[in-house]
C-alpha cells in the first residue's frame, strides 16, 4: 500500500463529505432499500463502512502488542483468527444490523468524525518506526487484509473499505449539499 499520512488523512475527511452527502440527500425510503450485492440495507451498509473505522481504532494497540511478539507467536494467532472466519462473518453480519439500528442515520456521521478524529490524532502522534512495525493477519477476514500488515497498512484499511462497500450502496454517488 505505502500510503502517505498525508493520502490517510484525506481520505478520512473525503469518507466524512461522502457519508454526510448519502445521509442529508437519501430519503428513509432510499436507506432502507437493499444495497447491491449484500443481504444489509444502505444505512446499515453505511453504518458498515462507519464500522470499518471503529475497528481500526481498536487494531492499533493490538498491532503494537503484536508487531513485539515473536514471529510465530503472531503467525499462530492470525491463524487462529483465520480458523474462526465463519463466526466472525456470522457477528460481522449481524453486528453491523444491530448496531446500525443506534448509530443511524442521525447518529452515524457524527460516530465516524469522532473516531476519524481519535485516529488522525494517533496518526500524527506516530513516529516512522512505528508506521513500520507490523504483524501478521487474518486475510481471510476481510479482502484488504494482507497476510502481514504494518500499522501504517492498518491506518489505510478503512478507507479502502468505505470505498469497496460504497460501490454496493443502491444510493449512486453521494451528491455534495
Amino acid at each position: 500500500m505505502n500510503p502517505t499520512r498525508d493520502e490517510i488523512l484525506a481520505g478520512y475527511s473525503r469518507a466524512g463529505q461522502d457519508l454526510g452527502a448519502w445521509l442529508q440527500s437519501a430519503t428513509p425510503t432510499e436507506l432502507g432499500r437493499a444495497s447491491h450485492g449484500t443481504r444489509w440495507t444502505n444505512e446499515e451498509l453505511l453504518f458498515h463502512m462507519v464500522f470499518g473505522y471503529m475497528v481500526v481504532r481498536a487494531l492499533l494497540p493490538l498491532v503494537q502488542i503484536v508487531s513485539r511478539l515473536p514471529e510465530p507467536v503472531g503467525r499462530a494467532f492470525a491463524a487462529s483468527l483465520n480458523a474462526g472466519t465463519r463466526p466472525f462473518d456470522v457477528v460481522n453480519y449481524w453486528g453491523s444490523r444491530a448496531a446500525a439500528v443506534l448509530y443511524n442515520r442521525h447518529r452515524m456521521l457524527r460516530k465516524l468524525q469522532k473516531t476519524t478524529a481519535a485516529i488522525s490524532r494517533r496518526l500524527e502522534h506516530e513516529t516512522a518506526r512505528s508506521l513500520s512495525r507490523s504483524m501478521p493477519f487474518p486475510d481471510r477476514w476481510d479482502p484488504f487484509f494482507a497476510p502481514s500488515m504494518s500499522v501504517i497498512d492498518v491506518y489505510a484499511y478503512p478507507t479502502l473499505h468505505f470505498d469497496f462497500h460504497a460501490k454496493q450502496l443502491s444510493l449512486g454517488r453521494p451528491r455534495p449539499s
